[in-house]
């Protein structure tokens, strides 16, 4: 069996950060949804678990972040280019900020981030293993 990643993040308003994500292609599984909690699926491996502020602390005393501040950026492959500007898109047509950071482009690898309705930060990426530069410099 495939390891999995459930990646947790606070969110304020529920109903739309499943919005969000969905338009940034994620799917809702309604077996790990209430109305405190939204299990969205990117993929076999993959899953987001938005989590109503009260739900968060029911898991940690810790507090939550404010929006314009940076914990962790989570990194999403993407099959080209084009993929990542449509994340990019995605975002900012739904409520989100594309190009938080400058986007980068190395050549064999390109990325953009982006953040979601309460500031957690995703960049999504492109990468081509076969045209990293074999002398170590990447960027």
């Amino acid at each position: 069996m495939s390891r999995m990643i459930f990646v947790n993040l606070p969110v304020a308003d529920l109903k739309k950060s499943m919005a969000f994500y969905e338009a940034l292609g994620f799917t809702n599984n309604p077996h790990f949804t209430d109305e405190t909690a939204a299990g969205m699926v990117l993929s076999e491996t993959i899953h987001v678990m938005l989590l109503t502020h009260d739900k968060w602390r029911t898991f940690t005393d810790r507090p939550i972040p404010p929006a314009d501040s940076s914990e962790v950026m989570l990194a999403l492959s993407c099959e080209n280019r084009e993929a990542v500007d449509a994340m990019c898109k995605a975002a900012s047509a739904n409520g989100g900020t594309a190009d938080i950071n400058p986007p980068q482009d190395h050549g064999f690898m390109y990325g953009r981030s982006l953040a979601d309705l309460d500031g957690h930060v995703w960049e999504s990426f492109w990468m081509d293993p076969a045209a990293i530069p074999q002398d170590g410099a990447t960027g």
